[in-house]
Parts: structure tokens; C-alpha cells; sequence
């Protein structure tokens, strides 16, 4: 009998109890169903299990929940060492030791007889499949390996110095390496000149000093802006050339037929892209819907080239394209997802041609929402390319010679549909976090001729709504025909979260009240408050930093951001793998042919898959990040001394990240360089604080500085502060209130106090970081 209180409800350690003999696997209904508790009991519940995380003694995780320590089933982690039998020792990949303290560790059971790509060494990263450990001493995890995403380095990527002797140095490009320089003999440069970026393989020293090192491959000067990506290219190990097999499948592959395929080569779809888009893989069309029962309504067709024809599961294709997870988008270059045969030629929807695509008609009601929804593989024929632009320069009553004779019949009916979506996106309130995307345009020689940021237009809001109702309409039909899926899922912001949220928008009186679910018309609701508010870019930056990070998995848990119970990738398997996954599934639901998912891909093998390409999109995007930098950086090298207007974009100990307001370019000034007073870092109101004047350097904060240092390779900014609008009277701009909690000081500034112990937060386990910058339409600008 289960224990209860005095309110018939079960007490904590009853509910404790639960969750630890079923570890990852309890939510909320599972919890109610084993206690007997009625709807009615919800809240007390949820108020309870909020209790339980406040305290520490469980956390809450895309919506399961379970003991602090408790490992995902399958998790990305760095092969750290070996125990005293020998037996590796992992620990996870992405862990917050702030919040969560040491990392736990993970034995590693091996077979004697390894699979193909599961032996690992010290010094890799695997993906591996996790459970609690039995045994009473050791590690508290045992793992099994399901692959080697990365092995452990023995290439280092640098620039070549040369010295007057002969022979050189390198210096290594990877900051974690930047004090292991490598030697490297007059016999062993591979005729590499000085300034040269060249990889080298280490060549094992058993004395002391410098290890050596031997060029293996010249890529050309680090001085040719063209050849920064490549560092980021070659620094995160992705791949730039496909294997032989797989370029051999590409050039043999035949266009698609009419043969299984409906013929809407008549249907007037179009594609609307950038301006400089290479391929073309969605297009779009929408009527009004002549069916007397829904008045007002629209029919909206979505086509999304039919890659699934050409990339097969189990081909090399199919093994290049799940390496690689995703194209990376560079200013100088694309490196594709599948070669260039398929994605620039078969499958790009160009105008004119005829193309295999799956398609989505979807009809919408008069109020926007989505009443019904069929999949159809189709033959069609594109019958416009056009820029969002010159979309929107025709509907806005400046038509060119392309977008004159398609304005009446098809650009009027797609903004009419789309205006007809907005009423049904209003309603769902998803987050409205649309801020402002960068973009470096390079001059023919490589070089960065300016930065610009692209005017959000209508055209942009119009297929990014049409590709959320075809990506909803995916995932619903394969969840009705109970076919394993890959989901794009963004949880939650955790309660910790909110809760510093909470207090940096009490610091500036900005009213924040949180009653029952979480949802994004909270944030939305603190954002209106203050749209054309001084504050509002500096909340805006906090709102986005609160929030989780979007990832793949077998497993749904919902769209936070997008305000959606359930979502999957589906509108562009040209360059995300999760698409193409989706495309398959579809394939294989309503028995269209050939490309089918394959009957042995189950929850536990996409989720595997899943957990892959959530991770090279994160390595996507740190390579993009750092590439950009590097550029910026590059550019700004001979403006040694030049003053700019910018905004403090981050706060730290170490000083004040600054993102100037011409270009972009983020840098940091050091705190030392403030002045000769101390500042306490204030971490509720993300700002510095001299503890003389009361001076405060706050995030958002408007800033004048002077760049002092540009390191190219390493991509980094130096400036000094000339002045800031918090200057001259903080008080009276932002008054300085002493919070409860004492603030902390940066070491190398404050006076050498003894400091009370920190309290620990109650939130265990990994935290996802960072913000995903995807190029998926339906998804631009956003944290997801």
C-alpha cells in the first residue's frame, strides 16, 4: 500500500521512491497513474514535484523525471582515461560542472570481439549507450560503445613559422593547444613558406622540450581570407570530400520519372530563396479552397525535393551523408551534405525542369488552422525561381518581368494563405524572439567587403510558416501510422532558469509572474512590455539565454519555442539527415515506392541517429561561429586604434564581451582595463559594479571602445572602453540596489576576502547550451 498523508495525497518519499525504481522513464501521468490521483490532483502535484527540484532531490528533463545524477540512455562522452584493470573510463561530452559539480564516470564494457567502428582508445569520443552500474564500488554508470564519432588527435592544425636555421615552428590554430608548439625539421616542412596553414602529424618525443611534428598537407596562406573556413573545416573534423563510392552513385543516379509518381508538373509552384541560394529543395503553392463547408479557407501545397529516390539507406551515399549530418554554411563556401550531383542538379527544384519531389496539401481553415493533410509523390515542374525580395517587391506593387505575370494568379493567393496561417500563428503565441541575423558579404577576392542585416520581410514569414505546417503535418501523420520517427524537440527553460530570469527583471522592475504551465506567452507577454524600451534589447538577450537548446530525438517531447506538441524536420533532407530520415518514414507509411525506411530502423537505432546529428549541428555551428570571427577579425587587422559604437553583449568575471554595432564583431574588454576601482560581478543583473562609485556595466549597455588587438587565427577583438551610457550618473539611469545575496567579486580585481561557501544549485545533470543558429527554414533567426 502506497503511503499517503493526511489529504489522502502520497507523500514525498513515496513519490521519491517511484521515481528513483524507475529511473528516466516517470513523467507526470505515470506518476498520477501509480498514485491513483484525478485531474483534480494535478496541481498539487506539480506544485510538489516543482518543490522536489527547488530542493535538489530530482530533476526534470524534456518532461521525465527522475534522480539528479541520472545519465540520458544515450550520450555523447570523452574517453578520459583507464582504471586500475585497464578498463576505459569515459565521462559525458557536454557537462555543467558549475551547476552540477564533477562530472560522473562511465566503465566502458568492451566485447572481445569489438563491431566495426566501436574500438576506442584514450582520447576519443563515442557515442555510448548508458545504465546504472550494479556493482557496489567503481564508477556508478556502465557503457556500451555504439560508435567513435572522433578519435583522438594525432594531426594538429597550424600556421607555419619559419625559423632563420631552417625548419620551423607550428602554431597550433586550436586554442586547447596554443602552448604546444610543435618543432619541426628542415626535412620535414613539405615546402611550406612562413604564414603558411598546414596540418602536421605529431611525431612522439621521449626527451624534453617541443615535440615534432611533420607537414603532411599545405593549405595554403593563412594571409588569403579564403583559407579561414578551411581552419574551421579542418579544426572540427568535417569532412570536405566524399568517398569514391559515394561520388560514383551520385553521377550514376537517373532523374526521376513519372513512374509511382502523381503528375503536378502543371501545378504553378514556385521556389522563394536568397538571393544567392545554389540549391532549390521547397516550393510552394496556394489556392483558395472552392469547397462550399469551408469559406474563407485556403489549400497550400508544400513540395520538397525527393531525395529519398537517390540516397538509398545502406549505400555510401546514405553512410557520407549521416557522417556528415548537415551542410555547413560558410561566407566563402558550402560544404554539402550530399555532392553537388545530387544536391545542385536532381534534386534542386529548378524552373522549367522536371523534378521527383513529396509533396504536402494541406487545407486551412478560415481561422488559419490546419484542417487536413495528405503526402503525395509527385513529378513536377518548378514555374519561377525567385528571391524573397523580388517577391515581396511584386506584392508591395513594384513587379519585374518575372514576378509581373505570376502576381495575380500566384504570389496574391500564397500572401493571401499566408495572411489566413498568421490568424492560426497568432493564436498558438509561439516566441517571439526575432532578432536581428548578421550577414558578411566578400568581394570577388575573398576578402569581407561589408556586413549587412537582411529586412525581415513577409516573404521570409511566408515560407517559414508554410514549412511549420508541412513539418507539424510529418510528424503527425507518421505518429498516426505509428512509424519510428526523428523529432525536433526544444524543451522547456528549466526552473532554474526562470527563476534567475525572474530576478534580473525584478532588478529592473519589469512586473514577471508565472501561474501554472510554462508557455511562451510568458517571455512574449515581458517582451511587449517593452518593445521600444531601452531595456528591450538587453531583455531580449536574457529571454534568448533562458531558453534550452533544440535538438533530434526518437523521443517527443514537444516544441517549446514553436509552441507545438509535436514537430519533425521534413522540408529539407538536401542538407539536414533528420529530413531525409522523415522522408523515408513517409515513404514507408503510405507505401510510395521505393526508398522506404528500412523495417529494421526501430526507436532505439534513431535515437542513436539522433543523438549523431544533434551533434554535427553543433559542430556546424560552432564552425560557422568561429569562421565568421576569424573573418571579422581579419578584416578589422588594419583598424588598430579605430573607435566604435557597440553594446555589451556579455558579462563575465574576466570583463565586458562587446558586439559593435558597424559589423557585428564581438570582443571583449578586460575587466582590469574599467578603472581603479574593484567591480563585484552581479550575476542576477548581468552587470559589473564598482564598489566605490557604483558605476554598473550591464548588459545592452550602449558603449563607445577603442579596438586595441586582432588576432585573426584565433578570431578575438581587444578593446577598451572610451565611454558607456552608464557613465556619469548611474544612479539616476539604473540605481544600484545591493541584492540579498552578496554579490561576487572577480578575483583579480577585489580585495582578498575569505568567502562563504556557495550554496548549491539544485539543478544536476547536463545543461544545453548555446543557441541553434539553423539554416532549416521554418526556424531562422531562432534559439531552435
Amino acid at each position: 500500500m502506497k503511503r499517503k498523508n493526511d489529504r489522502g495525497f502520497p507523500d514525498r518519499n513515496a513519490i521519491v521512491a517511484f521515481i528513483k525504481a524507475n529511473q528516466g522513464n516517470v513523467g507526470t501521468r505515470e506518476i498520477a497513474r501509480e498514485f491513483g490521483l484525478k485531474n483534480a490532483d494535478r496541481a498539487e502535484l506539480r506544485r510538489m514535484l516543482r518543490e522536489l527540484a527547488d530542493d535538489g532531490i530530482v530533476k526534470k528533463k524534456r518532461h521525465k523525471i527522475s534522480e539528479p545524477d541520472t545519465l540520458p540512455p544515450t550520450l555523447l562522452a570523452d574517453i578520459t582515461g583507464r582504471d586500475s584493470d585497464g578498463e576505459l573510463i569515459a565521462s559525458p561530452a557536454e557537462w555543467d560542472e558549475v551547476e552540477s559539480g564533477e562530472p560522473p564516470k562511465i566503465l566502458i564494457e568492451m566485447p572481445r570481439r569489438p563491431k566495426p567502428g566501436t574500438a576506442a582508445g584514450v582520447g576519443d569520443r563515442a557515442l555510448l549507450r548508458v545504465e546504472r552500474s550494479e556493482e557496489t564500488e567503481g564508477p556508478a554508470w556502465r557503457g556500451r560503445i555504439i560508435k567513435v564519432i572522433d578519435k583522438a588527435k594525432s594531426r594538429i592544425l597550424g600556421v607555419f613559422r619559419e625559423l632563420p636555421e631552417g625548419g620551423g615552428r607550428l602554431v597550433p590554430v586550436d586554442k586547447k593547444f596554443a602552448d604546444r608548439e610543435l618543432n619541426i625539421a628542415k626535412a620535414d616542412t613539405g615546402g611550406a613558406q612562413d604564414g603558411d596553414l598546414v596540418s602536421v602529424d605529431i611525431v612522439r618525443s621521449r626527451g624534453f622540450g617541443l615535440a615534432s611534428g611533420r607537414v603532411k598537407e599545405k593549405l595554403g596562406s593563412v594571409k588569403s581570407e579564403k583559407a579561414i573556413s578551411l581552419i574551421a573545416i579542418y579544426a572540427h573534423d568535417i569532412p570536405l570530400q566524399f568517398s569514391a563510392a559515394a561520388e560514383h552513385e551520385a553521377e550514376a543516379a537517373e532523374p526521376a520519372n513519372l513512374r509511382g509518381r502523381e503528375d503536378w508538373r502543371d501545378v504553378p509552384l514556385v521556389t522563394i530563396d536568397p538571393p544567392d541560394a545554389k540549391d532549390h529543395d521547397d516550393a510552394v503553392h496556394a489556392q483558395p479552397d472552392d469547397d462550399p463547408n469551408n469559406k474563407g479557407g485556403f489549400i497550400v501545397n508544400v513540395a520538397i525535393a525527393d531525395v529519398s529516390f537517390y540516397v538509398r539507406p545502406g549505400t555510401a551515399l546514405d553512410r557520407d551523408a549521416l557522417d556528415r549530418g548537415n551542410s555547413v554554411y560558410f561566407p566563402d563556401r558550402v560544404v554539402p551534405m550530399l555532392p553537388e550531383r545530387i544536391s545542385n542538379n536532381l534534386c534542386s527544384l529548378v524552373p522549367g525542369e522536371p523534378r521527383g519531389a513529396l509533396a504536402v496539401r494541406m487545407v486551412l481553415g478560415p481561422d488559419g488552422r490546419k484542417r487536413s493533410h495528405s503526402f503525395h509523390r509527385i513529378l513536377m515542374r518548378s514555374a519561377a525561381k525567385l528571391s524573397y525580395a523580388q517577391a515581396q517587391a511584386a506584392i508591395d506593387g513594384k513587379p519585374d518581368d518575372i514576378t509581373g505575370p505570376l502576381l495575380d494568379p500566384i504570389l496574391k493567393p500564397l500572401y493571401a494563405a499566408y495572411a489566413c496561417a498568421k490568424r492560426a500563428r497568432d493564436e498558438r503565441d509561439p516566441l517571439n524572439l526575432d532578432l536581428p541575423e548578421r550577414k558578411i558579404l566578400l568581394k570577388s577576392d575573398g576578402t569581407v567587403d561589408r556586413v549587412v542585416v537582411p529586412e525581415r520581410l513577409d516573404a521570409h514569414k511566408l515560407i517559414e510558416e508554410f514549412m511549420i505546417l508541412a513539418n507539424v503535418a510529418a510528424a503527425e501523420m507518421l505518429e498516426k501510422k505509428s512509424l519510428p520517427l526523428i523529432y525536433r524537440v526544444h524543451d522547456e527553460p528549466t526552473l532554474e532558469k526562470v527563476h534567475a530570469l525572474a530576478e534580473f527583471l525584478e532588478t529592473l522592475d519589469v512586473p514577471f509572474t508565472k501561474s501554472g504551465a510554462l508557455r511562451p506567452t510568458l517571455f512574449n507577454r515581458v517582451l511587449a512590455q517593452l518593445e521600444g524600451h531601452d531595456y528591450y534589447p538587453l531583455v531580449s538577450e536574457v529571454v534568448l539565454r533562458a531558453q534550452a537548446q533544440a535538438e533530434y530525438s526518437s523521443e517527443n517531447y514537444g516544441h517549446f519555442g514553436l509552441n507545438l506538441r509535436r514537430y519533425a524536420h521534413f522540408t529539407s533532407p538536401i542538407r539536414r539527415y533528420a529530413d531525409l530520415v522523415v522522408h523515408r518514414a513517409l515513404v514507408r507509411a503510405l507505401g510510395l515506392g521505393e526508398g522506404a525506411l528500412p523495417d529494421s530502423e526501430t526507436p532505439e537505432t534513431l535515437s542513436e541517429v539522433a543523438a549523431h546529428i544533434s551533434v554535427t549541428e553543433r559542430r556546424a555551428m560552432k564552425a560557422e561561429r568561429e569562421t565568421v570571427d576569424r573573418l571579422i577579425a581579419h578584416h578589422l587587422a588594419d583598424r588598430i586604434g579605430a573607435s566604435f559604437q557597440g553594446r555589451v553583449s556579455g558579462v563575465t568575471r574576466a570583463g565586458l564581451f562587446v558586439k559593435l554595432s558597424e559589423i557585428g564583431a564581438d570582443g571583449l574588454i578586460p575587466i582590469r582595463s574599467l578603472g581603479t576601482e574593484y567591480f563585484n560581478y552581479d550575476e542576477s543583473r548581468h552587470a559589473l559594479v564598482g564598489t566605490r562609485s557604483g558605476t554598473m556595466y550591464q548588459l545592452g549597455d550602449v558603449v563607445d571602445v577603442r579596438l586595441i588587438e586582432a588576432a585573426p587565427i584565433a578570431g578575438a577583438l581587444r578593446f577598451e572602453l572610451l565611454s558607456s551610457e552608464s557613465e556619469g550618473s548611474p544612479r539616476e539611469r539604473r540605481p544600484f540596489r545591493p541584492q540579498r545575496k552578496s554579490s561576487k567579486p572577480h578575483p583579480g580585481r577585489s580585495p582578498e576576502k575569505k568567502r562563504k561557501p556557495e550554496k548549491q544549485k539544485s539543478a544536476k545533470g547536463r545543461k544545453a547550451k548555446g543557441k541553434n543558429k539553423s539554416k532549416g527554414k521554418g526556424q531562422k533567426g531562432k534559439a531552435w
